[in-house]
């Protein structure tokens, strides 16, 4: 169903090209392929040096992988979704709104999809993304029958209407649980980078013509 992602906007190959943002928020939800976000971090470190990342989990996100894993790849410590229990200066919300160029939620969960497109602000993750000015990247990754609810499609069609945002196409891979082939899976987080990178510049160019 390529029509529900993002399919005619050509990502740029930031294996040739240099990145123009300086800060990317990196959103794990808990999926199961949140547990390759160490290998993502990897990989981010070697082909984009100059990008400051900070690195945000859900709740769930973290029965999937480590927060100490994530710090210490990251070099920096790791946001949980989740508002302060005790009181602070600064809403984490804002902060996190104001600091990135650019925002990739790497896996969306149909629930983090859902809420978002509603325009829930019920965390501080999703708080940030409903009002900031980044470009937000997000990559579905859906549990086995979901690429065909309607409801799912029309959250995911939704993002059209919103200038920010990209959706990376899921793929094709064996569900753990079932064995079956099923068309939900994530993405590579360098294909959604790369659609970032194409949406910031665009951003770039019409904020600097305006």
């Amino acid at each position: 169903m390529p029509e529900l992602y993002s399919s005619d906007i050509e990502p740029v190959d930031i294996l040739a090209d240099k990145v123009t943002f300086n800060r990317m928020l990196l959103v794990g939800s808990g999926a199961l392929s949140a547990s390759f976000l160490p290998y993502w971090i990897n990989w981010i470190d070697a082909v984009l040096p100059t990008v400051s990342l900070k690195v945000v989990l859900t709740r769930s996100a973290k029965k999937f992988v480590s927060e100490h894993a994530i710090s210490a790849l990251s070099r920096t410590d790791v946001i949980v979704d989740e508002w302060p229990g005790q009181p602070s200066r600064e809403a984490s919300h804002v902060t996190l709104a104001n600091w990135a160029d650019v925002v990739a939620v790497y896996p969306a969960t149909l629930s983090f999809i859902s809420r978002f497109a509603l325009g829930l602000g019920d965390s501080p993750t999703l708080l940030a993304l409903q009002c900031t000015k980044a470009a937000i990247g997000i990559a579905p990754a859906l549990p086995p029958g979901a690429v065909n609810n309607p409801v799912v499609a029309a959250h995911l069609r939704s993002f059209a209407d919103r200038p920010q945002v990209v959706v990376s196409p899921t793929e094709a891979a064996v569900s753990a649980t079932t064995g079956e082939l099923d068309g939900g899976s994530v993405g590579p987080l360098s294909d959604l980078v790369g659609l970032l990178e194409r949406r910031y510049r665009e951003l770039a160019s019409t904020n600097e013509a305006g």
